[in-house]
């Protein structure tokens, strides 16, 4: 092992899929329609149906995100590079709780659906959950590959069991038993929806695993939307099928009214089979749980916001081993230790928290201006849907109960305490928070970790290899200046290529002026593009200016606010006419000017060249 290995891609939009589909379709179908009956009755369906439209707002902000910066943590990646590394750390320990918290109670479910086979004992109970712990730990220690195979077995598996059940079902539901709908009025249905909205939580967990994902600006969207979509339908359909086959106390009095809906139209055969697709269930959302949750104190021991050793990949697996052991030990202590129902509310408050932060870092990260966040997929109706999600997340928050608000609040204020103790002096990154804050003052950002991050992500992201003409501008001198007058540009210009080419700053000051003499460079309005040929053999430079000001090149003539000045020696006329021509189509973008004008730095607007550069070779 050592640290820093890279994390291999190998999962495309079926593991995503099933990753997304796995981590929902558990609790959420084979036991907690039951609960909700008794409260709202046949008006569940709508429940489930509201319940889906609610995830939407951070379905899509977590896609935009993952596609903008596809990497290890997910959620906690996102909330650190847009909140800053406070609410980060919360973020980090609040997400790998709460879905190491879900794994850990999927795998109990597992157990006591398994009970009558292994034991009334609840330690039975217990020791068979923690096995299947130990099980995917070893598979997810072999390969993310491996495991995101055995996440397709199971959800196919489990998908065909739930159209058989929903097809089957059909020809024998009694439509007396949808009557009365909303037996309590619209009330009880309402609060089902808060109740049901838990089974949607894991549709975003594939968001963790982003960076070992294959084309992730394709691949995400792909796998997170179908899952969705089906998983959805799913749900709405399998409660409408048992709603209609089961009547009310049985529906209510059973641990899992889909087994006993299936017993009505095949018998013990069909019961067993659903409880077959149960355990399936379970078992796919405790992988996902385990696959996405490993990978959070990797991505946060990278910021330095807890110990390197969490960071250390396999050489020869490339999995996070450090990190899966401790997520799997932390599942195998609270399956034998603690009380998960009443934890695993914790973890579905914090989970809403979750999705307010990540509606929010949509906000933050697009209202930052940092040309460098490029996501290839962007949330419709922004920013109402962000607004609207988290609203309504925090209207679900508030339902939650006093006692999960209490244990989250304590749980922010032991982050807190680790922010201060530990990773405060240690994580140094910058926030898109403190960009718009920065916008806002109108204050200069002498900083720009985060511009240039993102800039690194995307040419991963789109597989790009630099070529000279990227290197030459990555390593170009960029001026932003006021000046008067067109020989005040040219003698800036001269002092810098003076130091760089090691030519006098009068012999390159004639030069320009020479060459301007000749004909004008204006190319068109507001771009300059003077070029000049220098002695020596291979030499070529590119010197951009921001003329903040606007400076005349002609009498009369409209200001020019962007100088790209190009210097080459004889031997690389070629070269200095492929640059010429490149930049020239660069700046054409209908939003190259504006975002230079908009640019709050230097390296603001060396990213802008850069991203608009791979524009035009069609990488973005």
């Amino acid at each position: 092992m050592e640290k820093e290995a890279d994390l291999k891609k190998t999962l495309g939009t079926k593991e995503i899929f099933c990753i997304a589909a796995g981590a929902m379709i558990s609790s959420g179908l084979f036991v907690l329609p039951s609960v909700v009956y008794s409260k709202a009755g046949p008006s569940i369906i709508l429940a489930y149906f509201f319940a889906s439209l609610l995830v939407v707002p951070a379905m899509l902000s977590k896609v935009e995100l993952a596609t903008a910066m596809p990497k290890s943590g997910g959620t906690y990646f996102f909330v650190h590079r847009s909140l800053g590394p406070l609410l980060g750390t919360f973020a980090g320990f609040a997400n790998w709780f709460s879905i190491s918290m879900k794994g850990a109670f999927a795998l109990v479910g597992v157990g006591i659906i398994l009970e009558p086979w292994v034991g009334a004992a609840g330690t039975s109970v217990k020791l068979v959950a923690v096995g299947f712990t130990v099980l995917f730990t070893v598979v997810n220690l072999l390969s993310v590959k491996e495991s995101g195979t055995f996440q397709v077995v199971l959800v196919f598996g489990l998908i065909a069991i739930l159209l058989f059940y929903i097809f089957g079902g059909m020809r024998f539901i009694d439509i007396h038993r949808y009557v009365p709908f909303k037996p309590g009025g619209w009330g009880p249905t309402i609060t089902a929806t808060g109740t049901v909205f838990i089974a949607f939580g894991g549709l975003t967990k594939a968001a963790s695993v982003a960076e070992e994902v294959d084309d992730p600006g394709k691949t995400i969207p792909r796998g997170m939307f179908s899952a969705f979509l089906v998983v959805s339908l799913l749900y709405v359909l399998a409660v409408f099928v048992t709603v209609g086959l089961l009547d009310a106390p049985a529906f209510s009095l059973s641990l899992t009214p889909l087994s006993s809906g299936a017993g009505v139209f095949s018998g013990r055969v069909g019961s067993l089979l659903l409880l077959a697709a149960a355990v399936a269930a379970f078992l796919t959302t405790a992988n996902a749980g385990l696959m996405a949750a490993s990978r959070v104190p990797l991505a946060m021991a990278k910021d330095n916001l807890i110990p390197s050793f969490f960071s250390k990949v396999s050489v020869r697996f490339k999995t996070p081993v450090v990190s899966i052991l401790v997520t799997m030990f932390f599942m195998v202590l609270v399956i034998l230790v603690l009380d998960l129902e009443a934890l695993v509310k914790v973890a579905s408050t914090m989970m809403l928290l979750l999705f307010m932060f990540v509606n929010l870092s949509v906000i933050i990260m697009r209202e930052s201006g940092i040309v460098s966040y490029r996501p290839e997929f962007r949330a419709p109706f922004y920013p109402a849907m962000q607004i609207a999600g988290i609203v309504a997340y925090a209207v679900l928050i508030l339902r939650m109960g006093t006692l999960p608000l209490l244990i989250t609040g304590g749980f922010f204020t032991l982050s807190l305490a680790w922010y201060v103790v530990y990773s405060k002096r240690r994580g140094n990154r910058e926030s898109a928070l403190i960009r718009v804050v920065q916008r806002v003052t109108s204050s200069q950002m002498q900083s720009n970790t985060l511009s240039d991050e993102l800039r690194e992500i995307l040419r991963v992201r789109d597989n790009i290899v630099e070529d000279r003409f990227d290197r030459i501008i990555r390593n170009a001198a960029i001026i932003d200046m006021n000046a008067t007058t067109r020989d005040d540009l040219f003698r800036r210009i001269a002092d810098v290529y003076s130091e760089r080419l090691d030519i006098p700053a009068d012999r390159i000051f004639d030069l320009l002026n020479s060459r301007e003499r000749e004909s004008t460079t204006v190319i068109h309005s507001g771009l300059a593009i003077p070029h000049i040929i220098i002695e020596g053999r291979g030499l070529f430079d590119i010197v951009a200016v921001r003329v903040r000001s606007g400076v005349p090149f002609e009498p009369n003539g409209e200001p020019v606010h962007i100088v790209f000045a190009l210097a080459g020696s004889a031997d690389e006329r070629t070269f200095h006419l492929q640059a010429l021509m490149a930049i020239a189509q660069i700046v054409r973008d209908t939003d190259f000017a504006g975002n230079w004008n908009r640019a709050r730095n230097v390296e603001d607007l060396r990213n802008l060249i850069l991203l608009a550069e791979r524009v035009r070779k069609g990488m973005l």
